[in-house]
């Protein structure tokens, strides 16, 4: 879906311009996304396989939830509506606890110059996985991974290249943010 987002300069200031989300990648423009990790009291992590037909990362294991900003839209307001359209929940705002956020620059094939500040949050799962319903077109697979696993993975010791590169301080926040909470 073609969304309506907010431009960004580079420091992750609003500049007042909007923009369709394909327009954004064009030109490279900033814009604000939302990330949503989800974990079990048991110390496993949600996540999804990103589908085949995506323009970006197709086919890589990803954080929980993700999506873009729309215009008029908060973070914490994407983050829930972003939850519901991807897995099919329904999130409280105050059950999101926010751990900050990153800036993110990737080119990918296409001209895709795909410039975002990812607002990131943390929830716990209360639902099981079999009642989650990824979206046709945007997730291809849900799986829940031990944190460990996970933490070596993202962190280069086994399987590279099968994560979207968001970078290792990205990838310690949110471990550690995690882990603090089990």
């Amino acid at each position: 879906m073609d969304e309506l987002i907010e431009i960004w300069d580079e420091t992750g200031e609003p500049t007042g311009k909007t923009a369709l989300k394909s327009r954004a990648h064009e030109a490279g423009w900033y814009h604000p996304t939302v990330h949503v990790w989800f974990y079990t009291h048991s110390g496993r992590v949600l996540l999804q396989k990103r589908a085949a037909e995506k323009d970006t990362f197709p086919g890589l294991w990803d954080v929980s939830v993700a999506g873009h900003v729309q215009v008029e839209e908060t973070p914490l307001e994407a983050a829930c509506r972003e939850v519901k359209e991807e897995i099919g929940l329904e999130t409280d705002p105050q059950s999101l606890q926010f751990i900050g956020r990153f800036r993110s620059e990737h080119s990918h094939p296409g001209g895709i110059l795909d410039r975002e500040f990812h607002h990131i949050y943390l929830t716990e799962l209360n639902a099981p996985l079999d009642l989650l319903k990824p979206q046709a077109g945007e997730v291809s697979q849900l799986e829940l991974r031990p944190l460990l696993q996970f933490s070596e993975e993202v962190w280069g010791l086994a399987n590279p290249g099968r994560y979207v590169p968001h970078g290792r301080e990205y990838y310690a926040t949110v471990i550690r943010a995690i882990k603090s909470r089990l």
